[in-house]
């Protein structure tokens, strides 16, 4: 594999792809690290500390979306929405073409089709960030009212201004990162977008060993949290867990096709053999990121109602981040939105009837309603299987928080939707570098790493 690495530099092509990527990725690092004017720092700091203590490290929500701009939050930077609005519009785009015929047709008219899509997902993404601009803003003229308790006031010049001010800023942010995350498309190597969420969460990596290190290492009472026993149990659970991820994230089940092809001369015809590789996890990160989104909300307007009706305050604790009641509904969104995902991403009548089309049979089923029959009922457990290991990984972090009192920046690696979307990334690059390598007849990063000679190549 070292060897593998060491000849993606050998190919000029790919070395400036590389390059040319990390420098965008320098760039958005930068983003996430000039914070927006009109913000004490301090304040905004010790606000994120007070709810670190008052949810037992865990930060709640807050905490997930500080997660997913590579700390931005956290510091009020320029790229504080990060590219998740774009993200969230992409998803819409994708979930609203199935519906909408005019997107349909769009999408069957090729590469000016897509380029159309593109521009409408831009303005989209437009909308999103000005909107959530504006409630981000509103929140931190009102924190208190935003997070249900006392909390120090952020804004140091509160007024109208201060809202115009920060939507510009926050909405230029996020629209120079999608801007950065197309060209990595384009000219570098992965998929923009996710690569900046990627390194986004990488970036807190040093952060969580540090904590680690910091329960490990001896406090001044002389006790230790945590001992050499249990850094070696979370080391075992981070490899056990991350191999799982690997496994969710590639695993397939794969359906025999068989085509006919016919043979000129005396041998008559004879047959080609191939596969409909049906994805474990066909819903990818998807259901993590719809079930997070529609379960932030709850929260905030609990908090702004809770001082009006008294009830509330019940209510809120229902979706406390973290408890029971908030898991069994986090994990009944994430499989009702595996399905969902499926239902409108996956046709398998679409499928059989191309299979007919192109003289391809799935073996000992009749071509037609019978092959998109089974083709859907196949589809159908592979989705049950992999939407109950989805939810498995995805509660990880919130029981290792709640139950073993392990902070939210550590837990965070350990499953959900920072995990997937990490080896879904890296695998999706890998698998870029690898075709450019053997393009270059140069081995993959599996089990050879060397050229091959010119001799056995002639």
């Amino acid at each position: 594999m070292i060897s593998a690495f060491a000849n993606s530099l050998k190919i000029k092509e790919l070395r400036k792809k590389i390059f040319f990527t990390l420098g965008i990725m320098a760039l958005c690092r930068v983003a996430a690290n000039v914070p927006c004017p009109g913000i004490d720092p301090d304040a905004l700091q010790k606000i994120f500390e007070q709810l670190e203590q008052s949810s037992g490290g865990s930060q709640g929500i807050v905490g997930m979306v500080n997660l997913f701009s590579g700390g931005a939050l956290q510091r009020f930077a320029v790229a504080a929405l990060g590219i998740m609005p774009y993200i969230s519009a992409s998803i819409i785009m994708q979930l609203m073409t199935p519906v909408v015929p005019q997107l349909e047709k769009l999408k069957r008219e090729g590469e000016s089709g897509h380029q159309k899509i593109t521009q409408w997902t831009r303005y989209l993404t437009l909308v999103i960030c000005i909107i959530q601009g504006g409630l981000l803003a509103k929140g931190m003229l009102n924190p208190s009212a935003l997070l249900g308790q006392r909390v120090p006031d952020i804004v140091v010049n509160p007024g109208g201004a201060f809202i115009v001010t920060t939507v510009i800023i926050l909405t230029c942010g996020t629209m120079i990162l999608m801007w950065l995350g197309e060209q990595i498309t384009d000219h570098g190597i992965g998929n923009g977008a996710s690569l900046i969420i990627t390194v986004g969460i990488l970036e807190q990596l040093p952060s969580a060993v540090y904590g680690m290190w910091s329960l490990f290492r001896t406090q001044g009472t002389g006790e230790q949290q945590f001992t050499v026993i249990h850094i070696c149990i979370l080391l075992a659970l981070f490899i056990l867990v991350t191999a799982a991820t690997v496994t969710l994230t590639v695993g397939v089940r794969r359906i025999p096709v068989q085509y006919a092809k016919a043979m000129a001369g005396r041998k008559g015809s004879s047959s080609q053999s191939s596969y409909i590789p049906l994805r474990v996890n066909f819903a990818n990160v998807m259901p993590i990121i719809f079930a997070s989104a529609i379960l932030m909300f709850p929260p905030i307007i609990i908090n702004f109602l809770s001082s009006r009706v008294s009830w509330m305050g019940y209510l809120g604790s229902l979706f406390a981040y973290g408890s029971l009641s908030y898991m069994v509904l986090y994990a009944g969104l994430l499989i009702l939105f595996s399905f969902f995902w499926v239902a409108n991403q996956f046709n398998p009548i679409q499928i059989a009837d191309d299979l007919k089309r192109q003289g391809a049979y799935v073996p000992g089923i009749r071509p037609g309603k019978p092959t998109s029959d089974y083709l859907d009922k196949s589809m159908t457990r592979v989705t049950t299987a992999g939407a109950l290991f989805l939810t498995a990984l995805a509660l990880c972090p919130m029981i290792f928080t709640q139950q073993l009192n392990i902070p939210f920046l550590i837990a965070s690696f350990f499953g959900g939707a920072s995990l997937l979307i990490m080896v879904g990334v890296m695998l999706d690059t890998i698998r870029q570098i690898e075709s450019h390598l053997l393009m270059h007849h140069y081995d993959g990063f599996l089990e050879r790493g060397h050229m091959r000679s010119r001799r056995n190549l002639k």
